[in-house]
Protein backbone atom coordinates (compact mmCIF):
# COMPACT_ATOMS: atom_id res chain seq x y z
CA UNK A 1 0.00 0.00 0.00
CA UNK A 2 1.16 3.57 -0.70
CA UNK A 3 1.69 4.85 2.86
CA UNK A 4 1.83 8.45 1.66
CA UNK A 5 -1.86 8.15 0.75
CA UNK A 6 -2.55 6.52 4.11
CA UNK A 7 -0.76 9.31 5.97
CA UNK A 8 -2.65 11.97 4.02
CA UNK A 9 -5.94 10.26 4.84
CA UNK A 10 -5.16 9.92 8.55
CA UNK A 11 -4.04 13.56 8.88
CA UNK A 12 -7.02 15.01 7.02
CA UNK A 13 -8.37 17.77 9.35
CA UNK A 14 -11.95 16.61 8.85
CA UNK A 15 -11.00 13.08 9.93
CA UNK A 16 -9.05 14.39 12.93
CA UNK A 17 -12.20 16.18 14.06
CA UNK A 18 -13.95 12.79 13.93
CA UNK A 19 -11.33 11.40 16.32
CA UNK A 20 -11.75 14.49 18.50
CA UNK A 21 -15.41 13.57 18.87
CA UNK A 22 -14.49 10.03 19.91
CA UNK A 23 -11.98 11.33 22.45
CA UNK A 24 -14.51 13.79 23.85
CA UNK A 25 -16.85 10.89 24.64
CA UNK A 26 -14.07 8.82 26.23
CA UNK A 27 -13.09 11.65 28.60
CA UNK A 28 -16.80 12.24 29.38
CA UNK A 29 -16.82 15.77 28.01
CA UNK A 30 -20.11 17.60 27.61
CA UNK A 31 -19.13 18.62 24.07
CA UNK A 32 -22.03 18.20 21.65
CA UNK A 33 -23.43 19.62 18.42
CA UNK A 34 -27.07 20.80 18.72
CA UNK A 35 -29.45 18.42 16.96
CA UNK A 36 -30.90 21.10 14.70
CA UNK A 37 -27.43 22.26 13.67
CA UNK A 38 -26.37 18.70 12.91
CA UNK A 39 -29.43 18.16 10.73
CA UNK A 40 -28.80 21.43 8.87
CA UNK A 41 -25.18 20.46 8.18
CA UNK A 42 -26.29 17.03 6.90
CA UNK A 43 -28.72 18.71 4.50
CA UNK A 44 -26.06 21.21 3.45
CA UNK A 45 -23.51 18.50 2.61
CA UNK A 46 -26.03 16.56 0.52
CA UNK A 47 -27.22 19.73 -1.25
CA UNK A 48 -23.68 20.88 -1.97
CA UNK A 49 -22.40 17.59 -3.37
CA UNK A 50 -25.58 17.13 -5.41
CA UNK A 51 -25.35 20.62 -6.91
CA UNK A 52 -21.67 20.27 -7.76
CA UNK A 53 -22.32 16.83 -9.22
CA UNK A 54 -25.09 18.27 -11.41
CA UNK A 55 -22.69 20.94 -12.63
CA UNK A 56 -20.11 18.30 -13.50
CA UNK A 57 -22.76 16.18 -15.19
CA UNK A 58 -23.90 19.12 -17.32
CA UNK A 59 -20.38 19.39 -18.69
CA UNK A 60 -20.09 15.65 -19.31
CA UNK A 61 -21.05 14.10 -22.60
CA UNK A 62 -23.38 11.14 -22.08
CA UNK A 63 -21.52 8.02 -23.15
CA UNK A 64 -21.47 4.27 -22.59
CA UNK A 65 -19.25 4.59 -19.50
CA UNK A 66 -21.79 6.80 -17.75
CA UNK A 67 -24.64 4.50 -18.80
CA UNK A 68 -22.88 1.37 -17.55
CA UNK A 69 -21.88 3.18 -14.36
CA UNK A 70 -25.53 3.85 -13.55
CA UNK A 71 -26.45 0.22 -14.30
CA UNK A 72 -23.54 -1.07 -12.23
CA UNK A 73 -24.56 1.06 -9.25
CA UNK A 74 -28.12 -0.29 -9.31
CA UNK A 75 -26.75 -3.84 -9.66
CA UNK A 76 -24.55 -3.40 -6.57
CA UNK A 77 -27.45 -1.99 -4.54
CA UNK A 78 -29.48 -5.07 -5.51
CA UNK A 79 -26.95 -7.90 -5.15
CA UNK A 80 -25.06 -6.82 -2.00
CA UNK A 81 -28.14 -7.06 0.27
CA UNK A 82 -28.88 -10.58 -1.01
CA UNK A 83 -25.61 -12.28 -0.10
CA UNK A 84 -25.21 -10.10 3.00
CA UNK A 85 -28.58 -11.36 4.25
CA UNK A 86 -27.54 -15.03 4.05
CA UNK A 87 -24.30 -14.31 5.91
CA UNK A 88 -26.13 -12.40 8.62
CA UNK A 89 -28.76 -15.11 9.10
CA UNK A 90 -26.06 -17.32 10.65
CA UNK A 91 -26.34 -15.21 13.82
CA UNK A 92 -29.25 -12.78 13.57
CA UNK A 93 -33.02 -12.89 13.17
CA UNK A 94 -34.83 -12.40 9.87
CA UNK A 95 -35.73 -8.81 10.73
CA UNK A 96 -32.25 -7.80 11.89
CA UNK A 97 -30.59 -9.59 8.97
CA UNK A 98 -32.83 -7.88 6.43
CA UNK A 99 -32.32 -4.40 7.86
CA UNK A 100 -28.53 -4.77 8.18
CA UNK A 101 -28.35 -6.21 4.65
CA UNK A 102 -30.27 -3.21 3.32
CA UNK A 103 -27.93 -0.83 5.15
CA UNK A 104 -24.85 -2.44 3.59
CA UNK A 105 -26.42 -2.51 0.15
CA UNK A 106 -27.18 1.19 0.45
CA UNK A 107 -24.59 3.97 0.70
CA UNK A 108 -23.15 6.51 3.12
CA UNK A 109 -23.35 9.99 1.64
CA UNK A 110 -20.85 11.30 4.20
CA UNK A 111 -18.29 8.61 3.30
CA UNK A 112 -18.84 9.53 -0.35
CA UNK A 113 -18.32 13.21 0.44
CA UNK A 114 -15.17 12.44 2.47
CA UNK A 115 -13.78 10.45 -0.46
CA UNK A 116 -14.43 13.35 -2.82
CA UNK A 117 -12.52 15.61 -0.43
CA UNK A 118 -9.68 13.05 -0.44
CA UNK A 119 -9.64 12.94 -4.25
CA UNK A 120 -9.51 16.74 -4.45
CA UNK A 121 -6.57 16.80 -2.04
CA UNK A 122 -4.76 14.30 -4.27
CA UNK A 123 -5.72 16.19 -7.47
CA UNK A 124 -7.46 13.07 -8.84
CA UNK A 125 -10.34 13.82 -11.19
CA UNK A 126 -13.76 12.17 -10.99
CA UNK A 127 -17.05 12.42 -12.88
CA UNK A 128 -20.08 14.36 -11.69
CA UNK A 129 -22.30 11.47 -12.77
CA UNK A 130 -21.08 9.52 -9.73
CA UNK A 131 -23.45 11.64 -7.61
CA UNK A 132 -26.32 10.28 -9.72
CA UNK A 133 -24.99 6.76 -9.15
CA UNK A 134 -25.00 7.34 -5.38
CA UNK A 135 -28.57 8.66 -5.46
CA UNK A 136 -29.78 5.66 -7.45
CA UNK A 137 -28.26 3.20 -4.94
CA UNK A 138 -30.40 4.35 -2.01
CA UNK A 139 -33.83 2.92 -2.85
CA UNK A 140 -33.07 -0.53 -4.41
CA UNK A 141 -31.28 -1.85 -1.33
CA UNK A 142 -34.18 -0.87 0.94
CA UNK A 143 -36.65 -2.60 -1.36
CA UNK A 144 -34.53 -5.78 -1.59
CA UNK A 145 -34.12 -5.87 2.18
CA UNK A 146 -37.86 -5.62 2.67
CA UNK A 147 -38.53 -8.33 0.10
CA UNK A 148 -36.13 -10.68 1.91
CA UNK A 149 -37.83 -10.01 5.26
CA UNK A 150 -41.25 -10.53 3.72
CA UNK A 151 -40.23 -13.78 2.00
CA UNK A 152 -38.51 -15.38 5.00
CA UNK A 153 -40.72 -14.03 7.77
CA UNK A 154 -42.59 -16.69 9.70
CA UNK A 155 -45.37 -14.18 10.28
CA UNK A 156 -46.90 -13.91 6.83
CA UNK A 157 -49.71 -11.80 8.22
CA UNK A 158 -47.40 -9.05 9.45
CA UNK A 159 -48.18 -5.41 8.82
CA UNK A 160 -45.39 -5.08 6.27
CA UNK A 161 -46.62 -2.79 3.49
CA UNK A 162 -44.14 -2.99 0.61
CA UNK A 163 -45.85 -0.15 -1.26
CA UNK A 164 -45.32 2.19 1.69
CA UNK A 165 -41.68 1.09 2.00
CA UNK A 166 -41.00 1.73 -1.70
CA UNK A 167 -42.71 5.11 -1.45
CA UNK A 168 -40.70 6.02 1.66
CA UNK A 169 -37.41 4.94 0.08
CA UNK A 170 -38.07 7.12 -2.97
CA UNK A 171 -39.35 10.14 -1.04
CA UNK A 172 -36.87 9.99 1.84
CA UNK A 173 -35.53 13.50 2.45
CA UNK A 174 -31.92 12.66 1.63
CA UNK A 175 -32.91 10.93 -1.62
CA UNK A 176 -35.16 13.82 -2.71
CA UNK A 177 -32.50 16.40 -1.85
CA UNK A 178 -29.62 14.62 -3.60
CA UNK A 179 -31.66 14.05 -6.77
CA UNK A 180 -33.22 17.52 -6.65
CA UNK A 181 -29.94 19.36 -6.09
CA UNK A 182 -28.35 17.26 -8.83
CA UNK A 183 -31.08 18.42 -11.21
CA UNK A 184 -30.73 22.06 -10.10
CA UNK A 185 -26.98 21.91 -10.65
CA UNK A 186 -27.50 20.34 -14.06
CA UNK A 187 -29.91 23.07 -15.17
CA UNK A 188 -27.94 26.05 -13.77
CA UNK A 189 -25.51 27.73 -16.17
CA UNK A 190 -21.93 28.55 -15.21
CA UNK A 191 -22.66 32.17 -14.28
CA UNK A 192 -25.52 31.16 -12.00
CA UNK A 193 -23.41 28.45 -10.36
CA UNK A 194 -20.60 30.92 -9.78
CA UNK A 195 -23.02 33.16 -7.87
CA UNK A 196 -23.54 30.56 -5.10
CA UNK A 197 -20.05 29.07 -5.23
CA UNK A 198 -19.09 30.56 -1.82
CA UNK A 199 -21.94 28.53 -0.29
CA UNK A 200 -21.67 25.28 -2.25
CA UNK A 201 -17.88 25.07 -2.46
CA UNK A 202 -15.91 27.45 -0.23
CA UNK A 203 -17.71 26.48 3.00
CA UNK A 204 -17.85 22.78 2.21
CA UNK A 205 -14.75 21.47 4.00
CA UNK A 206 -15.48 23.48 7.13
CA UNK A 207 -19.00 22.09 7.42
CA UNK A 208 -17.66 18.59 6.72
CA UNK A 209 -15.24 18.95 9.65
CA UNK A 210 -18.05 19.98 12.03
CA UNK A 211 -20.25 17.14 10.80
CA UNK A 212 -17.53 14.54 11.34
CA UNK A 213 -16.97 15.93 14.83
CA UNK A 214 -20.65 15.24 15.50
CA UNK A 215 -20.33 11.77 13.96
CA UNK A 216 -17.38 11.06 16.25
CA UNK A 217 -19.42 12.02 19.30
CA UNK A 218 -22.37 9.90 18.15
CA UNK A 219 -20.16 6.90 17.31
CA UNK A 220 -18.36 7.09 20.65
CA UNK A 221 -21.63 6.92 22.55
CA UNK A 222 -22.79 3.80 20.68
CA UNK A 223 -19.51 1.91 20.36
CA UNK A 224 -19.23 0.41 23.87
CA UNK A 225 -22.75 -1.02 23.86
CA UNK A 226 -22.32 -2.39 20.36
CA UNK A 227 -19.08 -4.25 21.12
CA UNK A 228 -20.96 -6.16 23.83
CA UNK A 229 -23.11 -7.66 21.06
CA UNK A 230 -20.26 -9.99 20.09
CA UNK A 231 -17.49 -10.53 17.58
CA UNK A 232 -19.72 -11.51 14.64
CA UNK A 233 -21.24 -8.04 14.19
CA UNK A 234 -17.83 -6.36 14.39
CA UNK A 235 -16.27 -8.85 11.97
CA UNK A 236 -19.10 -8.43 9.48
CA UNK A 237 -18.92 -4.61 9.69
CA UNK A 238 -15.25 -4.74 8.65
CA UNK A 239 -14.85 -7.88 6.51
CA UNK A 240 -17.84 -7.40 4.19
CA UNK A 241 -16.98 -3.76 3.34
CA UNK A 242 -13.38 -4.81 2.59
CA UNK A 243 -14.62 -7.62 0.34
CA UNK A 244 -17.09 -5.34 -1.47
CA UNK A 245 -14.61 -2.49 -1.87
CA UNK A 246 -11.72 -4.61 -3.12
CA UNK A 247 -13.83 -6.66 -5.54
CA UNK A 248 -15.43 -3.53 -7.03
CA UNK A 249 -12.03 -1.82 -7.24
CA UNK A 250 -10.85 -4.69 -9.43
CA UNK A 251 -14.02 -5.32 -11.46
CA UNK A 252 -14.69 -1.66 -12.25
CA UNK A 253 -11.49 -1.55 -14.32
CA UNK A 254 -13.21 -3.54 -17.06
CA UNK A 255 -15.53 -0.67 -18.02
CA UNK A 256 -14.26 2.43 -16.17
CA UNK A 257 -10.96 4.14 -16.91
CA UNK A 258 -10.85 7.03 -14.44
CA UNK A 259 -9.11 6.25 -11.16
CA UNK A 260 -11.33 8.66 -9.24
CA UNK A 261 -14.56 7.09 -10.48
CA UNK A 262 -13.31 3.60 -9.65
CA UNK A 263 -12.39 4.66 -6.12
CA UNK A 264 -15.82 6.24 -5.64
CA UNK A 265 -17.47 3.02 -6.81
CA UNK A 266 -15.39 1.04 -4.32
CA UNK A 267 -16.43 3.37 -1.51
CA UNK A 268 -20.09 3.20 -2.52
CA UNK A 269 -19.92 -0.60 -2.52
CA UNK A 270 -18.15 -0.77 0.84
CA UNK A 271 -20.09 1.89 2.74
CA UNK A 272 -23.26 1.40 4.76
CA UNK A 273 -26.22 3.71 5.30
CA UNK A 274 -26.85 5.05 8.80
CA UNK A 275 -29.36 7.72 7.77
CA UNK A 276 -31.71 6.72 4.92
CA UNK A 277 -32.04 3.00 5.68
CA UNK A 278 -32.60 3.36 9.46
CA UNK A 279 -35.18 6.06 8.76
CA UNK A 280 -37.09 3.79 6.38
CA UNK A 281 -36.69 0.58 8.39
CA UNK A 282 -37.66 2.10 11.72
CA UNK A 283 -41.12 2.58 10.26
CA UNK A 284 -41.35 -0.68 8.34
CA UNK A 285 -39.58 -3.17 10.65
CA UNK A 286 -40.04 -2.00 14.26
CA UNK A 287 -38.96 -5.41 15.58
CA UNK A 288 -35.41 -4.90 14.22
CA UNK A 289 -32.89 -3.65 16.79
CA UNK A 290 -31.52 -0.13 16.03
CA UNK A 291 -28.79 -0.58 18.65
CA UNK A 292 -27.39 -3.27 16.38
CA UNK A 293 -27.67 -2.00 12.81
CA UNK A 294 -26.92 1.69 13.46
CA UNK A 295 -23.61 1.15 15.35
CA UNK A 296 -22.45 -1.43 12.78
CA UNK A 297 -22.68 1.18 10.03
CA UNK A 298 -21.80 4.30 12.02
CA UNK A 299 -19.35 3.18 14.71
CA UNK A 300 -17.41 0.49 12.82
CA UNK A 301 -17.77 0.60 9.02
CA UNK A 302 -17.79 4.39 8.70
CA UNK A 303 -14.55 5.08 10.64
CA UNK A 304 -12.85 2.07 9.05
CA UNK A 305 -13.62 3.30 5.54
CA UNK A 306 -12.48 6.88 6.08
CA UNK A 307 -9.23 5.82 7.76
CA UNK A 308 -7.99 2.58 6.20
CA UNK A 309 -10.61 1.76 3.58
CA UNK A 310 -10.09 4.68 1.20
CA UNK A 311 -6.31 4.20 0.83
CA UNK A 312 -6.77 0.40 0.60
CA UNK A 313 -9.30 0.67 -2.24
CA UNK A 314 -7.17 3.28 -4.00
CA UNK A 315 -4.18 0.92 -3.79
CA UNK A 316 -6.28 -1.86 -5.39
CA UNK A 317 -7.49 0.49 -8.13
CA UNK A 318 -4.00 1.70 -9.00
CA UNK A 319 -2.56 -1.81 -8.89
CA UNK A 320 -5.06 -3.31 -11.33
Amino acid sequence: MNFAFLLDSLTNPALLFFFLGLIAVRVKSDLKIPANSSKFISLYLILSIGFKGGQELSHSEMNLEIFWSLIFGIFLATIVPVYSYYILRRKFSVANSGVIAAAYGSVSAVTFVTTISFLEMQNIEFGGHMVAVMALMEAPSIIVGMLLISFYSSNKDSNLNLKEVIHHSLTNGSVVLIIGSLLVGYLANDAQAEGIKPFTTDLFKGFLAVFLLDMGITSGKKLSYFIKKGWFAVAFAIAVPIFNGVIVALLSGFFIDDIGNRLLFSVLASSASYIAVPAAMKMAVPEANPSLYVPMALAVTFPFNITLGIPLYLFCVMSS
